[in-house]
């Protein structure tokens, strides 16, 4: 029995400042560039606003990329175009900078952590502050087998906690989330498809290097068996994660979660991200306000988990490798949002010229009538 009582997030998480958003609003009107000629930019620049209870907006100058990695017993079955227990391989790349998100991070200046909570590796082949939160070597088989023990499930979402809370303390002021993981997709998909309720070939696909359609059936037939074994827990979201998530996934929606308590806007990267916003969703209605979705990943169970919780991509440019990739181009724009908001002039008011002072006319006598002459 878990002692971890999720109903405390709907408690804690309250939505944006509604006021506040209305001020940036009635701003915006105010604005040299007429409103509306923007598109999205005026919508992010106003949801910042309310998040960060100022107007007009503060810029974005501390955001963080964060990686949750692990490795999924579930990869063994051949749904993948990695190898089983490859994510280690993955991170390496990201830590020695060679990875895409490594290369765009560097560009841009912003600082990448990678927390690992399950890879299928010796933990010293990584430094203390990347393996500290480990919570097991790789997840359970989902298809046959849970992901993890419930303690385990509680320990991962903890961990998820505390790092959201390291990141709210340490002033970062906005997150881009996302996975380092092999067979992460699969695990993803079945949540979706069970918190939606339809179907694993509605939400199965091909993943950042596009699988075979060998591969893509098998990958279907493994979300199908793992879905038959997580409806019976759907009431109890963390026994879910325990089922048929993982200790990757566990983390990030209680990272989610936490996050918004805290108050720290987060972009969505990929489909496991919108698989755990899912899951948060579930859990606390009012979380979604406080998370972006990054840009459209081309996986059917990412858009299905966006529609479910009513969010739109910023950016459609198919990048499909994930590892907080789409996310982190979606940074700018919302860095973006958050100038032209804060920076662009207010028309000024017309200028009231007095009027001019009206002096009083001078009061006219009466004339006095000449005495008409008698004759």
């Amino acid at each position: 029995m878990s002692s971890l009582n999720l109903d405390d997030f709907t408690d804690l998480i309250e939505r944006p400042d509604g006021g506040v958003r209305r001020d940036a609003e009635a701003r915006r009107e105010r604005l040299t560039v007429p409103p509306g000629s923007l598109g999205r930019l005026d919508d992010l620049g106003e949801w910042l606003a309310a998040a960060q209870g100022a107007v007009p907006v503060r810029p974005v100058e501390r955001p963080r990329v964060v990686l949750f990695a692990g490795d999924h017993g579930i990869a063994s079955e051949g749904v993948s175009a990695r190898p089983a227990g490859s994510a280690d391989r993955l991170v390496r790349a990201v830590l020695e900078g060679g990875s895409p998100v490594a290369v765009l991070a560097r560009r841009v200046g912003v600082p990448v952590r990678v927390v690992d909570m399950a890879l299928d590796c010796d933990p010293a082949a990584f430094p203390e502050d990347v393996v500290r939160h480990r919570v097991r070597r790789g997840s359970g088989r989902i298809d046959v087998e849970d992901a993890l023990t419930l303690e385990e499930a509680e320990a991962a979402f903890r961990a998820g906690v505390a790092v959201a809370d390291e990141e709210a303390d340490s002033g970062t002021d906005l997150v881009v989330l996302g996975d380092v993981s092999v067979g992460g997709t699969t695990a993803a998909a079945v949540l979706v498809a069970a918190l939606c309720g339809t179907d694993a070939s509605v939400v199965t696909g091909r993943g950042g290097l596009a699988i075979d359609d060998l591969t893509w059936m098998r990958k279907c037939a493994a979300v199908r068996d793992a879905l038959r074994r997580a409806r019976p827990v759907l009431g109890d979201q963390l026994q879910l994660l325990a089922t048929v998530g993982g200790a990757d996934l566990a983390a990030m929606t209680g990272f989610l979660l936490q996050a918004a308590v805290r108050k720290l806007p987060v972009i969505l990267d990929g489909v496991v991200a919108a698989a755990c916003a899912l899951v948060g969703q579930r859990i606390a209605f009012r979380a979604p306000d406080w998370w972006l979705a990054g840009h459209d990943s081309g996986e059917p169970g990412q858009a299905k988990a966006l529609d479910r919780m009513a969010m739109e991509p910023l950016l459609d440019q198919g990048v499909k490798v994930g590892e907080g990739v789409g996310a982190l181009l979606a940074l700018s724009f919302v860095q973006a949002a958050a100038s032209l908001s804060a920076e662009l002039p207010e028309e000024p008011e017309p200028s009231k010229e007095p009027e001019p002072s009206k002096e009083p006319e001078p009061s006219k006598e009466p004339e006095e009538k000449e005495p008409e002459e008698k004759e």
